[in-house]
């Protein structure tokens, strides 16, 4: 499957994600949903909603931490309820959802009714769907690291450069011969320096090619 560069991911922070909620056959189910970029944040988002919620039956989860068709850094858990009922669907609902970096918990309150495995499994599914019906989302770039020496008179203009191809300034230090720019390039685009090159009046450098 091919890397990829470029999706859409929760604009919802672990602090204050965002929630729908429904009711069936008296048991309620609150869906949160946020951005978790690791598996640690997926772990977190789950810790919080157990203490809001301390008091509900189950906290089913599902996580995909990372880009869409992650399959490494990716989870999900019925917390009791039978298995295959809960954790599963609120993950292929994430799956079929196309974005990336998300987390997913929904917290039961059992209302003394039970819904049979068939009910379980249409009410956490709608459950997820309803929480991704009105998410805010954002666009998301991956990048790489690269480190880029220019000349001092240059600095200004690469820096300008650099910024309009959408590359984010980590860093500035500075050698004998000259800026060293370290970037935070987004993968999707090739690094062209010949361009680069046609604003400057010395050919900028990677560091790893820079004599030292």
């Amino acid at each position: 499957m091919a890397t990829t560069h470029r999706y859409q991911i929760p604009a919802v922070a672990l602090t204050a994600p965002h929630s729908a909620e429904f009711e069936v056959s008296k048991s309620r189910f609150i869906t949160w949903i946020a951005r978790c970029e690791s598996i640690a944040d997926a772990q977190q988002l789950e810790q919080l909603a157990r203490a809001t919620y301390a008091d509900a039956r189950h906290h089913c989860s599902a996580f995909i931490a990372g880009a869409p068709g992650e399959q490494v850094a990716i989870g999900f858990s019925d917390d009791g309820e039978p298995g295959g009922t809960a954790g599963r669907p609120i993950y292929q609902v994430l799956e079929g959802s196309g974005l990336g970096q998300l987390g997913c918990v929904v917290i039961r309150y059992f209302g003394g009714i039970k819904l049979g495995t068939g009910g379980l499994v249409r009410a956490y599914t709608k459950a997820a769907l309803l929480a991704l019906e009105h998410l805010p989302t954002q666009a998301y770039v991956s990048t790489e690291p690269v480190k880029l020496q220019v000349g001092f008179s240059d600095e200004h203009p690469a820096r300008h450069w650099c910024e309009t191809a959408g590359a984010r300034i980590t860093q500035v230090d500075y050698s004998a011969n000259g800026p060293v720019l370290t970037l935070e390039w987004p993968c999707d685009q090739p690094l062209q320096l010949d361009q680069l090159a046609l604003s400057l009046t010395t050919p900028p450098q990677l560091v790893d090619t820079v004599p030292q």
